[in-house]
């Protein structure tokens, strides 16, 4: 019965080694992929502002007089404010879905550990000795108060994360506003 037992922990320990390799190995693979799409968004952010600034310089340049020089100077801030809002509502929507995929990922893991846990558990009390229910009844209870914090936790992840959202939304509209104003003025 005792080499049944650890047969049995041995098994589920080398399932759960498995079961976490695979799981970080997916984690690390949506990782790359999300910094592999803030690194393409930087890089042609950046070809774009180049492109931009340089014909910007052009156009500035070519004025006949301070007045113009300085209207199309000012005219210039509000393309620019919105693509720099544009690229940080884009970063923002990049890791917001990482993050949502890390955590709808993370609680599945989470709920099949459990799961798995539970059963272990209850395997446990069957084979265990008289006496040891308890021991194992307060690791099952210790398990489930962890679970509930980590939920507690991923609830708080998500609200902060919408939290973000909306003041990037907010700052990126009263930025452009701005610049709107700016551009306007300048036009006078």
């Amino acid at each position: 019965m005792l080499t049944s037992t650890n047969e049995q922990f041995s098994a589920a320990a080398r399932h759960q080694i498995e079961s976490q390799l695979i799981f970080t190995t997916a984690l690390t693979e949506k990782m790359m992929e999300s910094v592999e799409k803030m690194m393409g968004l930087s890089l042609q952010t950046a070809k774009s502002a180049l492109e931009t600034s340089v014909a910007n310089a052009h156009n500035i340049l070519s004025a006949k007089d301070a007045q113009e020089f300085f209207g199309l100077s000012a005219t210039q801030a509000q393309p620019q404010a919105e693509m720099v809002m544009a690229y940080g509502r884009e970063l923002a929507s990049i890791a917001t879905s990482a993050q949502n995929d890390i955590t709808k990922a993370t609680e599945t893991q989470m709920a099949e550990n459990n799961r798995k846990l539970v059963s272990l558990f209850d395997e446990a009390k069957k084979m265990a000795p008289a006496g040891s229910e308890n021991l194992i009844d307060m690791l099952k209870s210790a398990m489930g108060n962890a679970q509930s914090g980590y939920e507690q936790m991923t609830k708080t992840s998500k609200m902060a994360v919408e939290a973000m959202e909306s003041n990037m939304n907010t700052a990126a509209s009263q930025m452009t506003q701005a610049a709107a104003k700016v551009g306007a003025r300048s036009k006078k």
